[in-house]
């Protein structure tokens, strides 16, 4: 057994029926051309015809809040799912059948995960341009987030799909990481002793006052964000159980030859183009706060080769959207950013998340209690994932995207994440659409924003 932490418990915390507390992504397989046209169904068999049973963290159970305990019981029927999607084939019915499986809460009873193959997406628009729309299938998988962060879930995706197109996987793909043996070494989290974890706390008291101490010199300065500076805004309403998914796919090249010019990193100017969405978003609904939102922005503190748990802290950014000029909110994100992680690189990876327990515990409170609902610390989560950076093969199907999706819970209604793979960059956008009308402007803003940087980089 292994005990539960005080981060994996806090997503149990919150957790409640409107708001489930899982990370998912959709994947995008294209068939070979060479392929019979019953692949997908002989993977479908494949899987249904094994007994195989789960590998970590796919085998593990919560037990009384407390402890994870690894199950030889496994129920086929409640975590694989088979679907053909209804003629017209579209891309939107593939998003709208992701939409309504993310919004159902996974239960406790079993393993916190499920596994959809879907079907009948020929009209989905390919990724490669010049090329005609190959044959393809997708894959819906989601996990509970107290299992993995972004960065466990993607070294998941990696060790459990081929680099080869032509290694033939019999497993499935919670057990894929049976077939390399050190990829089990490597997935599960390092033991640590109880004296292990109390002298790494009480070393962490005096470096971790120190930065609280540094953090009121540090107010003045450009880029500092407070906890308390978020305003209200239509984001940050309570939520109800329905969920909206979009998802869009950009070449990694576009933000790369900003970065370049503007001297910024991609991650600066993909937050640029997401403040400028929601800045447009926010116009059109006429609710555009006078004050800039503020977003959370996770960074990993991973150093080893690990991929379960969360080991993640959380930048406040400041999105200026209350400032119309693209460079200068450019330049305000940067600096936001910089200061967060030069903050963080001057900490331990505990020292990092003590900080933040104790920088953050009010609007911790705040989640489980609802006590402020009207004041957030922040408005809006978003989150850059980096992906494989070689392509990645299920039985010689080639993955073409793969879209994240993350949480959304009362007080934060909407969360964009993206990650890169290959030469493309695909963002993932979760909703609650009965909170918030017309997600799908996102969309359409974000091609806008990014064509207005790259004109004045003089790059379009």
């Amino acid at each position: 057994m292994r005990v539960v932490s005080l981060v994996e418990q806090l997503f149990f915390l919150i957790e409640k029926h409107k708001q489930p507390m899982h990370v998912g992504g959709l994947f995008l397989f294209d068939i070979p051309a060479s392929a019979k046209p019953d692949f997908v169904a002989n993977l479908v068999r494949q899987i249904r015809s094994g007994d195989t049973p789960p590998t970590f963290p796919f085998n593990q159970v919560l037990y009384n809040l407390t402890f994870w305990k690894t199950t030889e019981h496994f129920d086929l029927h409640y975590h694989f799912h088979h679907t053909v999607l209804s003629k017209p084939h579209s891309f939107q019915a593939l998003l709208s059948y992701v939409s309504d499986v993310h919004a159902n809460m996974l239960d406790k009873n079993y393993p916190l995960w499920e596994c959809h193959i879907i079907e009948g997406i020929d009209g989905v628009p390919t990724t490669s341009e010049n090329k005609p729309n190959p044959k393809r299938f997708a894959l819906y998988f989601k996990i509970h987030h107290s299992l993995v962060d972004g960065i466990a879930a993607m070294r998941i995706v990696e060790k459990s799909l081929s680099s080869s197109a032509t290694e033939v996987m019999t497993l499935p793909p919670w057990a894929l990481l049976n077939r390399d043996k050190q990829n089990l070494k490597t997935i599960a989290p390092n033991k640590r002793t109880f004296r292990g974890i109390v002298k790494e706390q009480i070393g962490t008291i005096k470096p971790v006052f120190g930065e609280l101490k540094n953090e009121l010199k540090e107010r003045n300065e450009p880029g500092f964000v407070s906890t308390i500076q978020a305003p209200t805004s239509p984001l940050n309403q309570r939520i109800s159980n329905s969920r909206a998914f979009f998802a869009t796919t950009y070449a990694l090249s576009r933000f790369q030859q900003i970065a370049e010019v503007l001297q910024v990193s991609l991650n600066d100017v993909a937050l640029t183009i997401c403040s400028g969405a929601l800045r447009s978003y926010l116009l059109q609904l006429k609710q555009l706060p006078d004050e800039p939102l503020i977003a959370f922005v996770p960074v990993s503190l991973r150093k080893d080769d690990s991929a379960s748990g969360n080991q993640a802290s959380l930048v406040l950014c400041n999105l200026a959207t209350n400032v119309a000029d693209p460079i200068e909110r450019l330049k305000a994100i940067h600096a936001s950013m910089a200061m967060g992680k030069d903050k963080f690189g001057r900490m331990e990876q505990a020292e990092v998340i003590n900080y933040s327990a104790i920088s953050y515990a009010w609007e911790g409170v705040n989640l489980l209690t609802n006590a402020y609902p009207k004041k957030q610390a922040f408005n809006i989560l978003i989150s850059n994932v980096p992906g494989p950076e070689q392509p990645l093969y299920w039985n010689g199907a080639a993955l073409s995207a793969l879209y994240p999706a993350s949480v959304v819970f009362n007080g934060q209604a909407l969360n964009i994440t993206f990650t890169s793979y290959l030469d493309k960059l695909h963002f993932g956008i979760v909703g609650c659409d009965k909170t918030l009308p017309n997600l799908e402007y996102l969309l359409e803003s974000l091609d806008q924003q990014l064509l207005e940087l790259e004109k004045i980089c003089n790059l379009s």
